[in-house]
C-alpha cells in the first residue's frame, strides 16, 4: 500500500482526489491537510502540514496554490517523501529549486499540469500533428475562479508544440497582424511564436482546444473535463508511479507509454 497525504484536501479538486485515494486499491490515504474545514474522508485531518503529519507517508500530493506548494513540497522531500504537485503557477525558479532538492535527497517531484488522462493523450496527439501544419493556436477554457492564465496545461502544451515544430524545421506560425485595435486581441504569445487564448466563463471546468491549419485544411483537437471526477484516475496513477525517477518531472505522458 502506498501511503499518501493530500494538502489542499477541502478545495474543489482536493476533496475529489482525497475521496478517490480513500476508495482506491493499493493507496492508503493516511492524512489530509487544509486550513479550511475538514476533508470529506475518514482520514485524520490537520490544518497544517508538519513532520508529524508526514510520519507515515510515502507520497505528498499537493493541490493548494503555488506559494504553498513549494513550501509543502520542500518539507515533504526533506522528510523522505516523493511529491506530486497538481497546482499550476510554479515559476522556473520554484521548479529549479525543487529539482535540486529532490535530486539531493534521491526523491521525485512530479508536477502534473492536468490529471485527466484524456488531456495527457491530447498533448501526445498534438505533438504528432504539430510537425505537419503551418499554423497552430491554443485555446484554453476554465471557470472564472481560476487564478492564473494561461493554464498550466496550456503552458505545457505550448512547450510541447514548440519543441515538435522546431524539430520538424518549422518556423513561427504565419501572422500578418500589425495593429491590434484592442490590446490582447491576438492572445498571448508562447514559445515558438504560438498564440494562446484564455477563456474564463462560469459553468466551465477545464477545457483545451488546439487548432492546426495548412492550406485547404484544418485539424481541431479538443479535450473537455466536465467534472473534476475526470482527474481522479490520473491522480491515482501519479501516486502509484511516482518515485521511479529523481528530480522534477513534468506530466503523466511517460506513464501512458506502452
Amino acid at each position: 500500500m502506498i501511503k499518501v497525504v493530500v494538502t489542499g484536501a477541502t478545495g474543489r479538486l482536493g476533496s475529489v482526489l482525497a475521496k478517490a485515494f480513500e476508495d482506491a486499491r493499493e493507496v492508503d490515504l493516511c492524512a489530509t491537510v487544509d486550513l479550511h474545514g475538514d476533508a470529506p474522508t475518514s482520514a485524520p485531518h490537520s490544518s497544517e502540514l508538519t513532520s508529524d503529519v508526514l510520519n507515515d507517508a510515502q507520497v505528498l500530493l499537493d493541490v493548494t496554490v503555488a506559494a504553498s506548494a513549494r513550501v509543502n513540497a520542500e518539507l515533504a522531500l526533506n522528510h523522505g517523501c516523493h511529491v506530486v504537485i497538481g497546482t499550476s503557477g510554479l515559476s522556473d525558479a520554484d521548479k529549479n529549486a525543487l529539482d535540486e532538492l529532490a535530486r539531493a535527497v534521491g526523491r521525485e517531484c512530479l508536477i502534473v499540469p492536468n490529471f485527466a488522462l484524456g488531456a495527457v493523450l491530447l498533448e501526445r496527439f498534438a505533438e504528432q500533428a504539430a510537425r505537419y501544419f503551418d499554423s497552430v493556436e491554443v485555446i484554453e477554457l476554465h471557470h472564472p475562479d481560476k487564478r492564473d492564465a494561461p493554464s498550466g496545461t496550456a503552458t505545457n502544451t505550448l512547450s510541447i508544440l514548440a519543441k515538435a515544430r522546431a524539430e520538424a524545421g518549422l518556423s513561427e506560425p504565419p501572422d500578418a497582424t500589425e495593429v491590434e485595435s484592442l490590446a490582447g486581441s491576438r492572445g498571448g504569445v508562447g514559445p515558438g511564436g504560438i498564440h494562446v487564448h484564455s477563456v474564463r466563463l462560469r459553468g466551465l471546468v477545464a477545457h483545451e482546444e488546439i487548432l492546426f491549419g495548412s492550406p485547404g485544411e484544418q485539424l481541431t483537437l479538443r479535450h473537455d473535463s466536465f467534472d473534476r471526477s475526470s482527474f481522479a484516475a490520473g491522480a491515482v496513477l501519479a501516486v502509484r508511479r511516482v518515485g521511479q525517477r529523481t528530480g522534477v518531472q513534468v506530466g503523466l505522458g511517460d506513464f501512458l507509454k506502452p
